[in-house]
């Protein structure tokens, strides 16, 4: 299944375990806050929930729950950056927020989902920020490393002693979605007379070459090696896609056309003909290891004949 083209990938042969395809990542990104603006990087270090710093922050509501771009699509304008020891937050109209990295008021509990957990509450300052912002009252909550959230099992393999880990991801640590696959969407916009897209819009945290498009659908590990040692990742379940696809990232506005593309030929068996696009990845093997973008890889097929 390997892509053809500008788009494949050479690797040494003596470099795959058999049965490998060659992959390269094209792209890495992280986003500090969730539902937030993401930062494309050139490396990333592999936490224990994942990339570091990626999902760390989360907006809440007055009663802890998390909000989203699903809700209030204006997130999308919210653009993240990491200076120094700071998070950045800038917005169309406002000054920039200076949040320290390790800075930390009133210990609170947030819900993600159907999870609720420890965390942070930043104070008065970055709540006012983003309520003003968004236009409801807001707050802006900080990750608590002691009280990580555990990815269904019954998708991860992991035994209960060594489960996964996530921060405030919708639930798993890494997100994969190959090139090809948004290439192959943006044909299908084409035909129907709608504009492309960008992979920002999908937010995933890894973008491959050497796939054709989904792909990663089939792929049940990936492995990089690093100049400290290998990186394996594992695919565990395809991503269940909500509206925010649909959500312009340069206007904050809301459409159809993502949606209704991906109906057309994305609705997944596995999730009960739910649509999907990119698949949800666990570390196996990495942690304190950093992947870059250009690195080369294998990805392990799971079925016979890739």
């Amino acid at each position: 299944m390997a892509a053809s083209g500008s788009d494949r990938v050479e690797r040494d042969a003596t470099m795959l375990e058999d049965g490998e395809t060659a992959v390269r990542i094209a792209s890495l990104h992280v986003y500090p806050v969730k539902s937030c603006a993401g930062i494309d990087v050139p490396r990333a270090e592999i936490a224990e929930t994942g990339f570091d710093l990626d999902r760390h922050w989360v907006v809440v509501d007055g009663d802890g729950v998390f909000v989203s771009q699903r809700e209030w699509p204006r997130l999308a304008l919210v653009r993240t950056a990491i200076k120094g020891e700071d998070l950045i937050l800038r917005a169309p109209g406002m000054l920039a927020l200076h949040v320290g990295l390790d800075r930390v008021e009133t210990e609170t509990t947030v819900t993600v989902w159907n999870d609720t957990v420890k965390a942070w509450d930043l104070g008065a300052l970055a709540a006012q920020w983003m309520s003003d912002f968004v236009g409801t009252r807001l707050r802006l909550v900080r990750f608590d490393p002691d009280s990580p959230r555990t990815p269904d099992p019954a998708w991860t393999q992991r035994d209960a002693s060594d489960p996964a880990a996530a921060a405030f991801q919708d639930e798993y640590p890494l997100l994969v979605v190959s090139r090809a696959s948004l290439d192959g969407l943006n044909q299908r916009l084409a035909a129907r007379g709608e504009a492309p897209v960008g992979m920002e819009r999908f937010r995933p945290n890894i973008v491959l070459d050497g796939l054709e498009a989904h792909d990663e659908d089939h792929v049940e590990a990936l492995s990089f090696m690093t100049e400290s040692g290998p990186v394996v990742l594992r695919l565990v379940k395809p991503c269940i896609r909500c509206p925010i696809p649909d959500v312009d990232p340069a206007t904050g506005t809301t459409g159809h056309a993502v949606g209704d593309a991906l109906a057309a030929y994305r609705a997944d068996p596995r999730m009960g003909g739910r649509l999907t696009f990119g698949m949800n990845a666990i570390v196996d093997e990495g942690f304190g290891r950093s992947l870059t973008v250009g690195a080369a890889g294998g990805a392990r097929f799971a079925f016979a004949g890739g």
